[in-house]
């Protein structure tokens, strides 16, 4: 599945013979033609030159493809793959520019641009689009999808808390089993973490590290599931509430429980609100309760009223109460950036502060999202043909949201600091956002994952 070779489209193969005579160069662009977001944190270039444009195509990889192309019933460019490995050392001949990871970019502007660096290579901008675009489009539209959570929840925060710390542990990720694979999950993982901290995809840490340099970019807690908790019987679901306050319980420490493989308001109203209730005040850590069923908006006001019933509360600063230190909630079903929103309304409306609650998103956050999610596309925009260069573009008249760019494109900030597309040849003393990331083969640029979190974090 590391053949760069086969990761592509099979229409891809048959290109090479289609340019016209005497093509040299083509110059493409990944854009987010709009969608459900305005804006886009880009994220995930990097990753993709590190897996699989820093290593070399090999004369095996050539004969595995020549072998599967060909009984696949498509032609396949031998001769311009085997100019590759003998002239870059199977490294591609490709410059790539990009806006830096982690910059929020309204949609309809270049992300990315990328052109070949041998004229006899014309074809390969194109050929790359099918393993460059998924590496952009995926990652860069879940950071989106986090960037927004967070958003409302910081939003939610600074109207009904007293401050907005620890709001990088108010969204947990959840999603890796509900990822399409280890390497979506890792990735989806990562992007979530330029916006949080908290996450249980441990395959999204290992991505930070090997790909943005990051030591620990996410951190999680002990937590029951129900098949920990029903393995002791429906008579002793108390005694293994007890056993996770004695395992995991302790000074400064939290841990999650959930409570609702039976009956949720028993579990509040008699277990941990009367049987230890004491255990839970004198343990000096956190406990942290978990609904996982219902209606997420009525549950969540629901459990947190009862546990103010047994434990009390408090007026903050802005008048909303408060649970005492000792517990909290997090809610991990059927969170969404619409139920996050109203969850968050219906607690600010009974005057609970947003500080008594945490979301856990699943597939919401790493899986239901699509390339049409922010319109992604990538399109040729230029073309050399001996020597000249000349615009290339398309402009369906059956849907014009599809027409694309023209030219060589540079991104500027204009005078209002906004970001704008504009031709290459018109950008004379203008700084040009889009930086040289990749050139035969060579990292040029890298960004460590800290960097692309200050960057986010910067812009609203």
């Amino acid at each position: 599945m590391k053949n760069l070779i086969l990761n592509t489209d099979s229409y891809k193969t048959s290109h090479y013979v289609q340019y016209p005579l005497g093509t040299e160069f083509v110059s493409s662009y990944i854009e987010s033609r709009g969608g459900v977001y305005a804006n886009t944190i880009v994220f995930g270039l990097q990753a993709f030159i590190k897996a699989y444009l820093s290593k070399s195509v090999t004369k095996e990889d050539i004969d595995e493809a020549e072998i599967v192309l060909t009984a696949h019933g498509v032609p396949f460019n031998r001769d311009g793959w085997e100019y590759i490995l003998s002239a870059y050392d199977g490294y591609l001949p490709l410059e790539i520019q990009a806006v830096p990871e982690g910059t929020l970019l309204p949609t309809n502007n270049v992300m990315v641009q990328v052109k070949n660096t041998d004229p006899k290579c014309a074809w390969l901008t194109s050929y790359i689009e099918t393993a460059l675009l998924r590496a952009i489009w995926y990652p860069t539209t879940v950071a989106t999808v986090s960037k927004s959570c967070k958003a409302i929840i910081k939003r939610y925060m600074e109207e009904t808390a007293d401050s907005t710390d620890g709001l990088a542990f108010k969204l947990h990720d959840f999603g890796a089993r509900g990822a399409s694979s280890e390497e979506s999950s890792a990735l989806g993982a990562a992007a979530h973490l330029v916006n949080f901290m908290g996450t249980d995809t441990v395959s999204g840490l290992l991505a930070a590290k090997r790909y943005y340099g990051a030591d620990m970019a996410g951190f999680s807690i002990p937590a029951a599931e129900h098949s920990t908790i029903t393995s002791w019987g429906k008579p002793n679901e108390s005694a293994a509430y007890k056993n996770m306050l004695k395992q995991f319980g302790g000074k400064d420490k939290l841990l999650a429980v959930v409570s609702d493989s039976y009956n949720l308001w028993n579990a509040i109203d008699n277990i941990w609100g009367e049987e230890l209730i004491e255990d839970v005040k004198n343990m000096e850590g956190t406990l942290v309760v978990r609904p996982d069923s219902g209606d997420p908006v009525e549950i969540v006001s629901e459990t947190i009223e009862r546990l103010m019933a047994k434990f009390g509360s408090r007026y903050n600063s802005k008048g909303y109460r408060v649970l005492p230190d000792c517990i909290r909630v997090i809610q991990g079903d059927g969170v969404n950036l619409e139920s996050i929103a109203a969850i968050l309304e219906a607690l600010k409306i009974r005057k609970i502060s947003a500080e008594n609650i945490a979301f856990g998103m699943g597939g919401e956050l790493l899986q239901k999202v699509n390339r049409d999610t922010q319109k992604f596309a990538m399109k040729a925009s230029a073309i050399q043909i001996n020597g000249k260069w000349q615009d290339v573009y398309k402009d369906p008249i059956t849907d014009p949201g599809k027409r694309s760019k023209r030219g060589r494109l540079a991104l500027i900030k204009n005078a209002n600091n906004n970001f704008l597309t504009i031709r290459e040849d018109e950008l004379g003393a203008m700084n040009n956002e889009l930086i040289t990331v990749y050139r035969n083969g060579d990292l040029l640029k890298e960004w460590s994952f800290e960097e692309i979190r200050e960057l986010a974090e910067q812009q609203s």
